[in-house]
């Protein structure tokens, strides 16, 4: 039986999640604003992150039990990220970002979990989702992280076969100047609304430059819930 979770929204990906593992750091992304390059090649050619973080990175990772990694892009782990937290913290990630994370150090860095399910996704369509590379989502305790991807068939299948209370999304139908998104627009969250019972949390919003739908999109989507940076839903 899933115990009961809250999540809490840092910015852009990053989530804290007290869970029956204890306290859970998804995808850190610890930098001040206007620190990273713009994604090239997009609409936007602002600098990231677009805003700061609604707290201090130090009380982000304080107390952090467990990282997850869904993959390496640089909004999901960041230098800050890489900074910050201790070698020996137990960091779950998708066996094609393994080996990069031991590279930095981290000494307890696993691909699999007894009590956490990992599930794939697809960071886009054809050329440009095969550049972008392998993606992972992650269910723990109930709440399933579907991680960088489009609705697509592996997203259908982890509903079906894990049966979440909660599925978080990332939206903000990033794009390049060519081709289709390569994470849910918001016609994507609404097909996730159709296909399952579960709460939808949609985040990945307004923190990166490529990500060009704003809050207001997905607010408009019937029965999902759309936090703020700092905002947690329990």
């Amino acid at each position: 039986m899933a115990s009961n979770v809250r999540l809490r929204l840092v910015r852009h990906a990053t989530l804290l999640l007290d869970t029956g593992l204890g306290r859970v750091l998804v995808d850190p992304m610890l930098c001040g604003a206007r620190t990273m390059p713009p994604v090239e090649n997009t609409p936007n050619p602002a600098r990231n992150p677009l805003v700061e973080l609604p707290v201090p990175a130090e009380e982000v990772v304080n107390g952090v039990d467990l990282c997850i990694v869904t993959h390496l892009h640089g909004d999901h782990f960041d230098d800050a990220a890489d900074a910050l937290l201790p070698r020996g913290l137990p960091i779950l990630t998708q066996p094609e970002s393994a080996d990069a994370l031991r590279a930095r150090g981290f000494t307890n860095v696993a691909t699999s979990h007894d009590q956490v399910a990992m599930t794939r996704g697809r960071h886009g369509t054809g050329e440009i989702g095969a550049a972008m590379g392998p993606v992972s989502g992650w269910v723990i305790d109930g709440v399933y992280v579907a991680g960088d991807t489009i609705w697509c068939d592996e997203v259908a299948t982890a509903l079906a076969e894990h049966e979440p209370h909660t599925v978080v999304v990332n939206a903000g139908g990033a794009r390049f100047l060519a081709g289709g998104p390569i994470v849910m627009d918001a016609g994507d969250v609404g097909r996730v609304r159709e296909a399952t019972d579960a709460r939808v949390v949609v985040v990945h919003l307004e923190a990166i430059n490529h990500c060009i739908e704003p809050r207001s999109a997905y607010r408009a989507v019937a029965g999902v819930v759309v936090p703020d940076d700092g905002e947690t839903v329990d």
